[in-house]
């Protein structure tokens, strides 16, 4: 195989195209206007005790016309395919089979959700069971859908999004929660500096409304519950996450193959960063430490928008490093949209491009003295991503230059 040109690996990557859902709405303008107004009132009632953001109403139509499409899909894949829809169109790239044709894609995603009804079935009878082994066979066989198991392949998300809009390059699929999410960003972003790649469709999806990852999540001690409070100021009560249901598609770019068919970029993805530490003692503090100073930022330029969830300790790990940024402004996207692992740093991205297109950060949204007032604009903003449990990572997200670079 061929050496890669040395002057490919400084390919630029641009984002071209933006596709997001979540409680806030849907779309771009939706989400801005939303980020700039108090944290919305997440869902109290309906998984009580615990938390939940759950997903703002939705045509699905719009992006997935066909009826027969949209029922073979869970929620989350829905999710996903009307955002990557939502990308697409963002892109200018909806309809363009030769485009589409070549367009690489790479997805973090979950497996599937459970049929709860015949979890409860299942366990309601089994303790009445004459021969519980016989039983259990019984109803895993006749109960058990065969597209059950289908539907929780975490890679039918790509296929479903390459049924619904045609996008038929080469596809990826990572699994391994927040962690996944930042290596999905983290391989285009490669992919297109190495000139491996000239153009990319990357995201996830996640549905927070289930009762089946609120009994995980809550067995781990990680979930939300009782009363709400922003992400910052949930520590002293323990920390944990509440659930969100969101939806995050990019489509990343070179700069000259956006240019070449006059696409417009809405901004420049720079660098990418992932880890995975210990987690012992200061190792988190010392791993972000690390990622922040191979970025090369100007003093005084950068923002911080956080993908911290309010789980504990990594929430706090964060939050020291950040201290060691004072004049640095900082926004944790967890207080409004909710936790939703895969697609969280993909979403994070999209928020901060949108902020730089606004030449501006959206209000603090919690009185923790975490987040303040930012002086002016910023061009230059850091997203980062500390999964709940493990896994670490940063993007650096700039405007993108359109002029000849001399």
């Amino acid at each position: 195989m061929a050496d890669t040109p040395r002057e490919s690996l400084t390919r630029e990557t641009w984002i071209t195209g933006i596709g997001i859902v979540s409680c806030l709405g849907e779309g771009q303008e939706a989400h801005w206007q939303r980020l700039n107004e108090p944290p919305p009132r997440p869902e109290m009632e309906a998984f009580a005790p615990y938390i939940v953001h759950p997903l703002a109403p939705i045509e699905f139509d719009k992006q997935i016309p066909k009826k027969g499409d949209q029922r073979q899909m869970e929620p989350w894949q829905r999710i996903g395919t009307y955002a990557a829809g939502l990308a697409l169109d963002s892109a200018g790239a909806k309809g363009n089979a030769e485009l589409l044709a070549h367009m690489d894609m790479i997805v973090a995603a979950g497996g599937g959700e459970r049929d709860e009804a015949v979890d409860a079935a299942v366990l309601t009878g089994l303790p009445r069971a004459e021969n519980p082994g016989a039983f259990l066979n019984e109803r895993l066989m006749s109960d058990l859908r065969p597209t059950l198991f289908l539907a929780q392949l975490s890679n039918l998300l790509a296929g479903n999004i390459s049924i619904v809009h045609g996008v038929t390059g080469s596809s990826r699929t990572f699994m391994g929660e927040e962690a996944a999410g930042v290596d999905a960003v983290r391989i285009a972003h490669a992919r297109i500096q190495a000139g491996q790649s000239d153009i990319a469709l990357v995201g996830g999806a996640h549905n927070g409304e289930r009762h089946d990852l609120l009994l995980l999540y809550a067995f781990g001690g990680h979930a939300l519950r009782d009363s709400f409070a922003p992400v910052w100021e949930r520590a002293a009560r323990g920390g944990g996450f509440a659930l969100g249901s969101l939806g995050a598609f990019l489509v990343l770019e070179s700069r000259e193959h956006a240019i070449a068919r006059n696409a417009k970029p809405l901004a420049r993805l720079s660098a990418v960063r992932s880890g995975r530490s210990n987690r012992q003692g200061g190792a988190t503090t010392a791993a972000l430490a690390r990622m922040w100073s191979e970025l090369g930022l100007s003093p005084g330029r950068a923002a911080v928008i956080s993908g911290a969830s309010g789980a504990e300790p990594a929430t706090s790990a964060e939050r020291a490093w950040l201290a060691t940024l004072p004049d640095v402004p900082v926004r944790a996207t967890g207080t409004y949209l909710g936790h939703g692992f895969e697609p969280q740093f993909a979403m994070n991205i999209a928020l901060a491009t949108l902020a730089l297109g606004h030449e501006r950060l959206f209000p603090p949204g919690d009185k923790s003295g975490v987040e303040r007032e930012a002086a002016g604009s910023v061009d230059q903003i850091v997203v980062t991503a500390v999964g709940h449990w493990r896994g670490e990572g940063m993007a650096l997200i700039e405007p993108a230059l359109v002029e000849p670079v001399r």
